[in-house]
């Protein structure tokens, strides 16, 4: 099974940015931990803090693999080209946020994703992404 992570902009800042939300660990370090928890998929991973790489992405990969996951950050809230991506494609997406955007500001409470994902997990930490890839198996 193929899945790839995508993640949105300020992401390749985990470990360093407000770690009191996203924690102390670095996204590459968790990855790691997932393609040793998972051996049986084939996991890639994505991070721009552009937006069109990121729809070039989600487009690229959306009629070959099996799952996305699909963390885009800020552009969640505010990217209806990252939405109708979303929609284009056939690969189910499951919508990734570490944090409870809804404990967070109120523009964070809308999404231009969720209404084309397979499912949304927030607010896990960053074994939310550990509990969508389950959600593959």
């Amino acid at each position: 099974m193929k899945i790839i992570i995508i993640n949105g902009p300020n992401l390749n800042l985990l470990g360093k940015r407000e770690p009191q939300i996203y924690g102390h660990q670095t996204f590459e370090d968790y990855f790691s931990v997932l393609k040793n928890k998972y051996p049986s998929l084939e996991l890639d991973y994505f991070q721009s803090n552009i937006e069109g790489e990121l729809i070039s992405k989600i487009q690229e990969v959306g009629f070959s693999h099996d799952g996305i996951l699909l963390n885009a950050a800020a552009y969640t809230h505010t990217s209806i080209g990252i939405g109708d991506a979303v929609k284009a494609i056939t690969t189910p997406v499951i919508e990734v946020h570490i944090s409870n955007t809804f404990s967070r500001e109120t523009f964070r409470h809308q999404s231009f994703i969720s209404a084309n994902a397979k499912g949304v997990i927030i607010g896990f930490g960053l074994n939310s992404y550990d509990l969508a890839l389950q959600s593959f198996l």
